[in-house]
């Protein structure tokens, strides 16, 4: 084998294993990526749930302020709200 075969087949080998670089290079970018979009997807997905369990406790307590009006009322009226 002289030098210029030596020197072509040592080309050859640097292109795979560069292919192979990039390849894994751009899977772990793809992950990251994916991961990126993940956690951002659940971050908005977390703050429309504090909107809601904001909502929710909002309601309960003007629903307990109404039981508690009601049972006033049910009192004066001589009966038991139990």
């Amino acid at each position: 084998m002289d030098l210029a075969t030596l020197g072509a087949l040592l080309v050859g080998v640097g292109a795979v294993f560069g292919g192979l670089v990039t390849y894994l290079g751009k899977r772990g970018e793809n992950a990251v990526t994916g991961y990126t979009n993940l956690t951002q997807d659940l971050q908005e997905e977390r703050a429309e749930l504090r909107v809601q369990l904001a909502e929710a406790h909002s309601l309960r307590a003007a629903d307990q302020a109404e039981i508690t009006r009601l049972r006033g009322i049910i009192t004066r009226l001589g009966g038991d709200p139990s």
